[in-house]
């Protein structure tokens, strides 16, 4: 062999060992080894304020106009004609269309003053415990595609969503539960289960979506007449089975996937029945998350559910409640959809707070854009409002963000954010960095390139971390 055989040999094999090497000790996201577990716990890349992640989503837009940012100037430009002039000009434009204000009074909340509408009842006794970010931005004016931009950063969907993302980068302290749980209504949002996809990373990763109703997880019990050890010695085969199979196809990894999802749902049915046993929580912790009223008992079983997941060791939690889409009546509409959320969502917050938990749980409420401060007169009292990508409210507790505080404005009228203005990129980054993960060296590669949430990077939202 000449020099040149010798270097490209080298190339082919030692020097791609060593970059290997190299990557990883740089702080690549290598795929756990199949020895230590996909979601064995791992170190981040930097030093984590946040451990844990409740995400509540609340799919549909809900109007930060008719939240958490208060337009008085709305109040003298009711029904007064938009304008389109300029740069100004509606999400979903059609027909004559009206400036409307708000149907709900505001007030002040906390040391901090923040901003809530007066139906959030609960929630304001935690103002001070919330960052309010008043600046998001996102592309996309339908919902599938901006619900697959908020949890997975790519409208066009395919890509591993939030909780998939970090599971892979952190895995899970309990390898007996699933490390992403999502808790979605009895209909799936719009976009589906692509929301809480593994996308191209392995299938470990993807979300596990517990049943709203029912079981939340079908054949959790053995079949009658099998018993554990029954169940041990026939995955015992199987496992033998496929690993002479996967020694022999060492590149399929959906194999060793599918192997450990058998073992994760053997070992699901020591503890899942458990954790999903509500019944067993005290009255007072019931009648705190409102389990026993009609209108907020979906949503806060679903709390409680997830309180109880991140005791349990459970990294990313996703809960998921609609639709706050309000084209029509949004008094009406989001007088009962804040009903449903305030009294669980408050409870959630005071439960991790005295349980310890808060400070190492980051907690996130967001939908996936905002609404106009316009729409059509329907019925000539039907006020509602459309859909806007360039305003919208996100808040976040715990975890080390800067509670008590509200970064970001929108303009006067709602339409648009003016201040610490940036695009949901830096914030899905801003996200990962609270939990001690750098997007840029969080990677997957696929597709001939190294993939990361962000798309093509981004810029960590300094003001929101305390």
């Amino acid at each position: 062999m000449d020099r040149r055989d010798v270097l490209y040999g080298m190339g082919a094999s030692l020097g791609s060992i060593a970059l290997t090497a190299m990557l990883a000790r740089e702080g690549s996201a290598a795929e756990p080894t199949a020895a230590a577990g996909p979601l064995s716990p791992r170190a981040g890349h930097l030093p984590a304020k946040a451990t844990n992640c409740i995400f509540l989503m609340m799919e549909g837009g809900p109007s930060h106009i008719d939240t958490f940012d208060p337009k008085p100037k709305l109040k003298e430009m009711h029904l007064k004609e938009f304008s389109r002039s300029g740069e100004q000009k509606s999400a979903m434009e059609s027909g004559k269309r009206y400036f409307v204000q708000s149907p709900f009074s505001f007030s002040r909340h906390g040391e901090s003053g923040a901003d809530m509408a007066d139906n959030w009842e609960h929630l304001a006794r935690h103002a001070d415990d919330l960052c309010f970010y008043r600046g998001c931005q996102v592309d996309s004016v339908n919902h599938p595609t901006a619900m697959y931009q908020m949890n997975c950063g790519n409208r066009f969907g395919g890509d591993p969503g939030i909780g998939a993302w970090v599971t892979y980068g952190l895995g899970s302290f309990n390898q007996d539960l699933p490390g992403f749980v999502v808790l979605p209504e009895a209909s799936y949002p719009q976009g589906g289960a692509a929301n809480w996809s593994n996308g191209y990373l392995p299938a470990h990763f993807q979300g596990t979506p517990l049943r709203p109703k029912g079981s939340p997880i079908l054949d959790l019990q053995p079949p009658a007449g099998v018993s554990s050890a029954r169940q041990r010695k026939n995955l015992d085969l199987i496992a033998e089975l496929n690993a002479r199979h996967a020694a022999r196809h060492p590149e399929h990894a959906e194999l060793s996937a599918r192997m450990e999802s058998y073992e994760l749902a053997y070992r699901m049915q020591m503890q899942v029945p458990d954790v999903l046993n509500l019944s067993r929580e005290t009255a007072a912790t019931q009648n705190a998350y409102g389990l026993n009223e009609s209108r907020t008992a979906s949503f806060g079983r679903k709390c409680l559910l997830a309180r109880k997941l991140v005791e349990k060791g459970v990294r990313f939690v996703q809960l998921y409640h609609g639709s706050w889409d309000s084209h029509d009546y949004i008094e009406g509409a989001h007088r009962n959809l804040v009903a449903a959320v305030d009294q669980p969502i408050a409870a959630l917050l005071s439960d991790l707070k005295e349980r310890g938990l808060l400070e190492n749980t980051l907690v996130v409420w967001c939908g996936e854009f905002g609404r106009s401060p316009d729409n059509g007169v329907r019925g000539g009292v039907a006020y509602g409002r459309d859909h806007n990508p360039n305003a919208m409210t996100i808040w976040m507790a715990g975890g080390g963000v800067n509670a008590g505080q509200t970064i970001g404005a929108t303009d006067e009228l709602g339409m648009t954010a003016v201040e610490e203005v940036r695009h949901v990129r830096d914030f899905h980054v801003t996200l990962l960095r609270l939990l001690g993960l750098d997007d840029n060296r969080l990677t997957y590669y696929h597709a001939g390139r190294f993939k990361q949430l962000s798309q093509f990077g981004g810029k960590v939202i300094e003001p929101l971390l305390g």
